[in-house]
């Protein structure tokens, strides 16, 4: 099937489904920072009890990333991300029956937290990749941006929602949208440009063709056989550890906490979720723009100064309380063009050291780290506020991981010391290498 000689490039068609699929699957994770305050007052649980349901649903979102990936490269990214899809509509359509902790923890922390996994953070990355030579860091900035801005922007709609109708119409919106977008995975996402009879956006004949990788074996042990490989190298650590960081400093804490700490400070739930769609907005501008300067800087530079900029945004973040809407209104504005700006640089350095061949299993392991660090302050937060009252530390404390965040991107190198295969995605890297 041939699509050359369509009037739109089939790359942006894959593309603007990829922006949907992650968009609503952001709005989907962003459903227990809304259900925080309605679960307290209709069940009587504690916020720790809750968090604790957000960490799993958190920590396997990530850890499930790099076998979807793995999974993909076998059997493809339709196949794996409509599953992926049909499984959460299924978590959605049975979350309005709940009615204890435990059945939450399953439920939304598992079977959720895993089918969202399956297209964790190597969907845009794998596409960006493989779609498009011009404008890459763009698409990923795009998509960066709007996974984010997903996740913000459904907050005040579904906190309205929650506050007129209830939180079960809430999650019921939800499962319908799902049944909308996975009909589109199944019949617009491809693999490859080849696919389709096209090439990449932005390809020319001086371009070599790039081997399409052709995976064998098992993908569970494909994507640890793709750790234990890019493990000897410090780069990896580098990026997994300052994403550790990214995670408790965005979803974990501020896209999970937000809203029950502005509650502690007055403000209406959906006054809180207005204050996150805003950030979503700015996060739009910052994401993408940081996109355009990863094609145009180097990106460990650009790395240390957004986590730099983070970090003292959520350690001013208590007096921009107490200073009431100006002190918001700032700290929406300079941490919303901060929000995952990370992301583009971190795919860009992921791809140059490992290979764009598989920069999708790496960078979802490499995210998988991200969630793993969410998981944790989204716990730690709650139990903190529990027993302090307030949710001041845990600003500090992320703020201050951020800092040393800046300070580990130095330690990454310029440029990659080696030449990633083109072909095996599980294959080793060069012998020779030196460790990055």
């Amino acid at each position: 099937m041939t699509r050359t000689s369509s009037p739109i490039h089939y790359s942006w068609i894959v593309a603007a489904v990829t922006l949907l699929i992650l968009i609503v699957s952001a709005g989907i994770r962003s459903i227990p920072g809304i259900l925080m305050i309605p679960f307290v007052t209709e069940f009587g649980w504690d916020r720790a009890t809750i968090s604790m349901a957000a960490s799993v649903n958190l920590f396997l979102y990530g850890m499930v990333g790099p076998f979807g990936a793995s999974i993909a490269e076998r059997v493809g990214i339709r196949q794996t991300t409509t599953g992926a899809l049909s499984v959460i509509f299924v978590g959605l359509v049975i979350t309005p029956w709940i009615s204890q902790p435990w059945q939450l923890v399953v439920l939304w922390g598992g079977l959720v937290g895993i089918s969202a996994g399956m297209m964790a953070g190597w969907l845009g990355a794998v596409v960006a990749s493989r779609w498009f030579v011009a404008r890459r860091g763009v698409v990923t900035g795009v998509f960066s941006a709007n996974s984010a801005a997903g996740q913000l922007v459904f907050l005040p709609v579904l906190a309205s929602v929650t506050h007129i109708w209830g939180w079960r119409m809430a999650t019921g919106i939800c499962a319908v949208v799902v049944a909308v977008i996975a009909p589109l995975a199944w019949r617009f996402l491809r693999d490859w440009p080849s696919d389709v009879g096209s090439t990449a956006y932005g390809s020319s004949a001086a371009d070599s063709p790039e081997a399409r990788p052709r995976p064998t074996g098992n993908p569970f042990s494909g994507a640890i056989a793709t750790l234990v490989d890019v493990a000897r190298y410090r780069t990896f650590w580098l990026l997994a550890a300052t994403f550790f960081i990214c995670g408790a400093s965005t979803n974990g804490l501020i896209g999970t906490h937000l809203i029950s700490a502005s509650h502690d400070h007055g403000i209406q739930e959906i006054t809180a979720a207005s204050m996150l769609g805003f950030i979503g907005i700015f996060d739009l501008i910052g994401t993408t723009g940081s996109g355009w300067l990863t094609d145009r800087f180097q990106s460990r530079t650009l790395l240390t100064w957004y986590y730099g900029l983070r970090g003292i945004s959520l350690i001013l973040l208590p007096l921009a309380y107490d200073a009431g809407t100006f002190g918001l209104g700032a700290f929406i504005v300079f941490y919303g063009l901060d929000w995952v700006a990370t992301v583009p640089p971190t795919i860009r350095l992921a791809a140059d050291h490992f290979g764009r061949a598989r920069v999708g299993t790496v960078f979802a392991w490499v995210l998988a780290s991200h969630q793993l660090g969410a998981a944790a302050i989204a716990y730690l937060a709650g139990a903190l506020r529990v027993a302090y009252g307030d949710y001041e530390s845990a600003f500090w404390l992320s703020g201050g991981l951020c800092i040393v965040a800046a300070v580990l991107t130095r330690m990454i190198r310029r440029s990659p010391d080696l030449t990633p295969p083109a072909v095996r995605v599980d294959s080793p890297l060069p012998t020779g290498a030196r460790p990055a």
